[in-house]
C-alpha cells in the first residue's frame, strides 16, 4: 500500500453519484430547450426563464439539503438517504416528460402544457434534494490534502456521465435523421439516461460504507488541526477569520462569473448551432462530446498539476484558456457554414480549461471549513454557481433575441475574463501543508 496515494477505486465508486447527476443535466440542458421551442412554441426569452427555474430552485434546495445532510444521522450515513430518495424520484418523473411532449405534439391542449411544467418542477425538486449531499460525500471520506486529486476523479466520473448521454444522442439523433421530422421523439433518450442514473446509484449503495469511512476521516482531521482554516467558537458554529472570509467571498464571486460564461454556452449551444450553422442536435452533441472528451483526458493530470503548482494558479490558467476558446468559438461559428475539425480542437481545449477550473474550485471552498460543515460549504459553492445559472439563461437568451445569436460567445468570454480579476484577490483555499509527520498520516485512508 502506498500511503501517499488516494484510494482511487473507492473515489471512483463515490463518483458514481456525480456521474448520475451529470448525465441528467447534460441531457436536460440539451433537450429541454428544444422541446420548449419546437413542441410548445416558446420564444428565447420564455425558454430562458424556464431553463433558469432549476437554478432558482437550486438556490434554496442545495444549501438547504446540504445543511440538512450535515445534521442527518442514520445507519446509512448522512448523505446516502438523500442520494437514494432523490435518484428514485428523478428516474420516475423524467420519463413522464417525453410522454407529455409526444402527446402535445399529436394534439395540443393547455392542460398538457400545464402537466409538463408541473412534472418538470417536481423533477427539479427531486434532483435538488440530493446534489449537495452527493457532492459532499467525497470530502466526507477524503483527507483535505488529497481532495484536488479526489475531485479530479469525481469530475472524471461526471464527464463519463455526460459522454454517455452525448454518445447516445449523437447516435440516436444525427442531423440526417431528424432534419425533416415535424416532431422528434426523445423517449428512448430519457429511458437510457434514467437507466444510467439508476444503475450508477445502485452500485454506489452496494459498495460504499459511508458511516465507517466518514468516521475514519473525522478522526484523521482531529489529529491534524493545522488543516483547518476555520475556528470553532465553542458553539459548534463555523467562524472564519476575516482574511479567510474575504477570500471565500472573492472565490464565490469568481465561481459565479465563470459559470455565467460557461453555462450561457452550454444552455444555448444546441439552439445557437441550429440558428447560426443549421446543425441539429447530433452536430451540437458531437461538439460537446469532444469538449467532454477533452475534459476526461485532462482531469487526472490537472489534479496532479494542482497538487504541485497550487489550485489557484491552475484555475487562473484555465480561466485564460477558456476565455480564449470562447473568443475562437465566435469566429469559427460565424466564419464557417458547418462544423469543422478546427472547432473540434477548440472544444477539446474548452474541456481542458473547464477541467482546470472545476477540479480545484470546490476543494478550495471546502478547504476553508471543518469536516462537520462540508455540506453547508458545498451549499455555498452551489449557491454561487446556481445564482449564475439563474441569471445567464435569461440574460444570454434576451441578448441573443434583441441583438443577435452571434453575441453568445463574446458574452461568455467577457464574464469568464471577469472571473480572472476576482481570483486575483483569493488568498486562501490552496492545499494545506501536510502534517509534520508527513504523508504517513494518510496510511489508513488507503484501506
Amino acid at each position: 500500500m502506498n500511503e501517499s496515494k488516494l484510494n482511487n477505486k473507492r473515489t471512483v465508486l463515490v463518483g458514481l453519484a456525480f456521474l448520475s447527476i451529470c448525465s441528467f443535466w447534460q441531457m436536460y440542458d440539451s433537450v429541454v430547450p428544444l422541446i420548449l421551442r419546437e413542441t410548445f412554441g416558446m420564444d428565447e426569452s420564455l425558454t430562458g426563464v424556464i431553463m433558469a427555474a432549476d437554478n432558482i430552485l437550486a438556490l434554496f434546495l442545495l444549501p438547504l439539503f446540504g445543511g440538512l445532510s450535515d445534521r442527518t444521522d442514520t445507519r446509512l450515513g448522512r448523505r446516502t438517504p438523500y442520494i437514494m430518495a432523490g435518484t428514485a424520484g428523478a428516474v420516475i418523473l423524467m420519463n413522464l416528460l417525453p410522454v407529455l411532449d409526444n402527446s402535445y405534439s399529436r394534439q395540443a391542449a393547455p392542460f398538457k402544457l400545464a402537466a409538463f411544467v408541473i412534472v418538470l418542477g417536481l423533477l427539479l425538486i427531486s434532483m435538488g434534494t440530493y446534489r449537495s449531499p452527493a457532492v459532499a460525500l467525497m470530502p466526507d471520506i477524503t483527507a483535505k490534502p488529497l481532495r484536488s486529486k479526489a475531485n479530479a476523479i469525481i469530475n472524471l466520473m461526471g464527464a463519463v456521465g455526460g459522454i454517455l448521454y452525448l454518445g447516445v444522442a449523437a447516435v440516436l439523433y444525427p442531423t440526417s435523421r431528424v432534419a425533416d421530422l415535424a416532431h422528434v421523439n426523445y423517449q428512448p433518450l430519457f429511458l437510457v439516461v434514467s437507466a444510467v442514473m439508476a444503475v450508477a446509484v445502485i452500485v454506489l449503495l452496494l459498495t460504499i460504507r459511508e458511516p465507517e469511512l466518514a468516521a475514519r476521516n473525522r478522526e484523521l482531521e482531529k489529529r491534524h488541526p493545522e488543516w483547518n482554516l476555520a475556528e470553532d467558537d465553542g458553539s459548534g458554529s463555523e467562524t472564519l477569520p476575516k482574511p479567510v472570509r474575504r477570500s471565500l467571498m472573492f472565490l464565490l464571486a469568481s465561481i459565479a462569473l465563470w459559470y455565467i460564461g460557461y453555462n450561457g454556452v452550454t444552455t444555448w449551444f444546441t439552439t445557437y448551432i441550429s440558428q447560426i450553422m443549421g446543425e441539429g442536435l447530433g452536430g451540437a452533441s458531437t461538439c460537446l462530446l469532444v469538449a467532454t472528451a477533452g475534459a476526461i483526458v485532462s482531469y487526472i493530470p490537472i489534479g496532479v498539476a494542482a497538487s504541485k503548482v497550487g489550485r489557484r494558479k491552475t484555475i487562473m490558467a484555465g480561466v485564460i484558456l477558456l476565455a480564449s476558446c470562447f473568443i475562437a468559438g465566435y469566429f469559427l461559428t460565424t466564419l464557417f457554414s458547418s462544423i469543422n475539425p478546427v472547432m473540434f480542437v477548440a472544444f477539446a481545449l474548452v474541456g481542458l480549461a473547464w477541467a482546470a477550473i472545476n477540479v480545484n474550485s470546490l476543494p478550495m471552498v471546502v478547504e476553508m471549513c471543518r469536516g462537520s460543515d462540508v455540506g453547508k460549504f458545498t451549499g455555498y459553492y452551489y449557491t454561487a454557481s446556481m445564482t449564475a445559472q439563474v441569471i445567464t439563461p435569461v440574460l444570454a437568451g434576451s441578448l441573443m433575441k434583441k441583438i443577435s445569436y452571434q453575441v453568445l460567445f463574446p458574452y461568455a468570454a467577457f464574464f469568464v475574463l471577469l472571473s480572472f480579476v476576482t481570483m486575483c484577490f483569493v488568498r486562501h483555499g490552496d492545499s494545506r501543508a501536510e502534517a509534520k509527520s508527513g504523508l504517513a498520516a494518510f496510511e489508513y485512508m488507503d484501506d
